[in-house]
């Protein structure tokens, strides 16, 4: 009964170091962020401000955020995992990327106002930062600020 109780005991001890140094090893280093076009979707719905909201229909919002992803795979900020990072800063957002999904949507007969899709940006930059997939603007909190 005593041998049970001691083999019971190193059991828990072992798992009791093995979560340990996983938990250390994680917060060392942790996985990074996985970005899921749909869950982003139901996100960016739900938060984005009602002064953009009242103008475009949730496909409208569907449009910009892939034509949004499109543009991140041209850039190389999106990949599926086997190609590694982009070497260097990436800044996201911004006239470039507003021009790109303006002019994309245009293509296919959509016409939207270049602050409709900086407020579908901007959202999504938001949800991109809660799930931290991206850091910090690029030269403090006001950068950026008077790119539009």
């Amino acid at each position: 009964m005593v041998a049970g109780f001691v083999a019971v005991g190193v059991v828990v001890a072992i798992a009791a170091f093995i979560v340990a140094r996983e938990a250390g090893r994680i917060a060392k280093h942790p996985p990074p962020a996985l970005f899921n076009v749909d869950d982003a979707y139901e996100w960016v719905l739900t938060h984005l401000p009602d002064s953009v909201a009242v103008t475009l229909t949730p496909d409208d919002v569907r449009r910009i955020l892939d034509f949004q992803v499109e543009f991140f795979k041209r850039k190389g900020v999106s990949a599926n995992g086997s190609t590694g990072y982009p070497p260097g800063t990436v800044v996201i957002g911004g006239a470039e990327t507003v021009a790109y999904i303006l002019d994309r949507c245009a293509e296919t007969g959509e016409a939207y106002l270049p602050a409709q899709v900086h407020g579908v940006l901007d959202t999504q930059l938001a949800y991109l930062r809660a799930i931290g997939a991206v850091g910090p603007p690029a030269g403090g909190e006001n950068a950026g600020a008077g790119d539009r």
